[in-house]
């Protein structure tokens, strides 16, 4: 039996159980601690890096947690709509994610751990590990907003020179993230041997995956224009992809999750409380009733929040047999939900509500369904209108005692699991132009497995008019829609299209909804539909559509009020300094 080991995230415990403790309300704040005061124990450091977790991402308060976030991109369509793809950022004075206290406080970590003289020495090293991943982790996060930075490695005084430096080339930032996960893999424990509730060897090894992935098909997709930069070497960054993902695929140590219902086994790896059983769950946060706590099942099921999903990404599901809707005789058309999913691949009919689903379930008295989805609630407002006809369901769980009570939700969230590993990985063997049929087998194909869908064969893959990229291989199409239906709505999808240099999916196009079905709606209510009949949400705000501008908008603007400050720091291309 293959053992699986699996790291769970919660919030510090060791602050919520200390806060009415007078003594500890008193201390000063950890990134202003002498080292008289603390940095004695390995205790200390793991206090420490507790507060660095909770930083981390997870279930937000008022809203569907990870479910939303792709709402910045073409998966899903907010009622208003994302000003970013619609070319209306404005320069910010100050802010704007030009954020480095999460970086100075790994730094603060790293400085002063050299001090810690008691406890085991593997336990000092494991958590030095950790703060290597964090300040990884902080430095990608502000990358994938700006590019190149300024990289600091000790924290700063207000007087230090290093405040007034220049930004470095975006791959020798990478570099260094890079640098920092493999000093993260090297001291940090395998899992099992790490401490509970932390991250571990495998965790920073699917961080560096996904890494050097992205800045690898940036520097290739870039090329050549304002975001790129000069003797990029792509290939040295997904080879490193293709390294780490290989590391956690011989491991040994995941699999994905699939007990042989693929009607419902991608629903349920998003709707459990405990995931520490779960092989395809590499690292995740942890709720608890009484503790922590949200209220995203109530926004996923009873709410529909005013967002839905687009008809782009309904339309990329392929059919059973393996072909796209353009080209499969299984496909029955889209003249209503059930329709839609007739035949399809089953994460579809796991994403989006159809009629018949129940939305709350008293399992606490019986298992008596107590109400069902019967129709897309276009015809709201506020935050219960679906905006496109496509309800988002996936992450949904129709549970009374979570879904009816506010802020009950125990949800876990997960942060990184062993589908993404496998997608990364065979995106790299595409890009690097190695892949196999061995390859897409033990990838691409173990997720078309669970999800009811013909096997992906290269020497046989099937044309599709509606490919997103068809000046490139078909491998690589394929493998990308894989990505995106896998991943849907778990908040990949900005940073994909940023990193492929798609614009021309976004510019000038509007995001479409559902076929508009009259009958269901005999009230004659007020709904934007296109010439072909679909629902179009932003007919009349974005009638030219989405004015995203392809020489600016990819990187966001550095803040004037800190562009003043320093004159070395250089704005990204397109932005104004002030």
């Amino acid at each position: 039996m293959r053992k699986i080991i699996i790291c769970i995230i919660g919030f510090p415990l060791v602050f919520l159980f200390s806060s009415c403790e007078k003594d500890f309300l008193d201390r000063k704040p950890l990134d202003q601690i002498s080292q008289v005061e603390f940095w004695k124990t390995t205790s200390d450091m793991e206090t420490y890096l507790n507060t660095l977790y909770a930083s981390l991402p997870g279930w937000g308060t008022h809203d569907a947690g990870p479910f939303w976030i792709d709402n910045n991109s073409d998966n899903m369509v907010p009622g208003l709509y994302n000003t970013h793809l619609a070319g209306l950022t404005v320069l910010p004075v100050s802010g704007g994610g030009w954020d480095w206290t999460n970086v100075r406080a790994a730094n603060v970590f790293l400085s002063s751990s050299s001090s810690v003289e008691d406890g085991a020495e593997g336990d000092k090293q494991h958590f030095l590990g950790e703060g290597y991943f964090f300040r990884a982790w902080f430095y990608f996060e502000l990358f994938q907003q700006f590019g190149g930075l300024p990289w600091i490695d000790e924290p700063l005084e207000t007087n230090s020179p290093e405040l007034y430096g220049m930004r470095q080339p975006r791959n020798i930032t990478a570099d260094h993230i890079l640098s920092d996960l493999d000093s993260a893999i090297i001291l940090l424990k395998d899992a099992g041997q790490a401490p509970v509730n932390r991250v571990n060897r495998s965790v920073a090894l699917a961080f560096k995956s996904r890494v050097a992935l992205y800045e690898g098909t940036w520097e290739k997709y870039h090329a050549g224009t304002v975001f790129g930069i000069t003797d990029g070497d792509p290939g040295k960054y997904l080879k490193q992809s293709l390294d780490a993902s290989e590391q956690l695929m011989e491991s040994g140590k995941f699999a994905i999750y699939n007990t042989g219902h693929p009607e419902s086994d991608y629903d349920l790896l998003f709707n459990q409380s405990d995931l520490s059983g779960n092989p395809e769950i590499i690292f995740w946060r942890k709720y608890k009733e009484g503790l922590l706590t949200h209220n995203g099942q109530r926004y996923l099921s009873i709410i529909a929040g005013n967002t839905g999903i687009s008809k782009s990404l309904v339309d990329s599901y392929l059919c059973t047999d393996g072909r796209p809707i353009s080209s499969s005789r299984l496909y029955r058309g889209d003249s209503g939900l059930l329709q839609v999913v007739k035949n399809r691949d089953l994460r579809l009919r796991q994403l989006i509500f159809v009629p018949g689903d129940p939305i709350t379930i008293d399992f606490s008295g019986g298992g008596d369904t107590l109400s069902v989805f019967g129709k897309a609630k276009i015809n709201l407002g506020g935050d219960s209108r679906d905006v496109t006809g496509y309800q988002i369901k996936k992450g949904a769980y129709p549970d009374k005692t979570l879904q009816q009570a506010d802020f009950t939700s125990t949800t876990a969230a997960i942060l990184f699991r062993y589908a993404e590993v496998l997608l990364n990985f065979a995106e790299a063997k595409a890009e690097l132009g190695t892949i196999t049929q061995s390859d897409i087998d033990r990838s691409i194909n173990l997720l078309r497995k669970r999800a009811g869908v013909a096997a992906l064969q290269l020497a046989d893959i099937a044309s599709d008019p509606g490919w997103d990229f068809p000046e490139l291989s078909p491998v690589i199409n394929e493998i990308r829609r894989e990505r995106r239906v896998e991943l849907a709505c778990e908040g990949y999808r900005y940073n994909d299209l940023c990193r492929w240099s798609a614009h021309r999916l976004i510019v000038h196009k509007r995001a479409k909804g559902a076929r508009f079905i009259a009958r269901d709606y005999p009230d004659n209510i007020n709904i934007n539909v296109d010439e072909d009949g679909y629902i179009d949400p932003y007919q009349k705000s974005l009638p030219n559509g989405y004015g995203f501008n392809i020489e600016r908008d990819y990187l966001y603007p550095l803040p004037a009020y800190d562009l003043s400050l320093n004159e070395k720091l250089e704005q990204n291309p397109g932005w104004p300094r002030k």
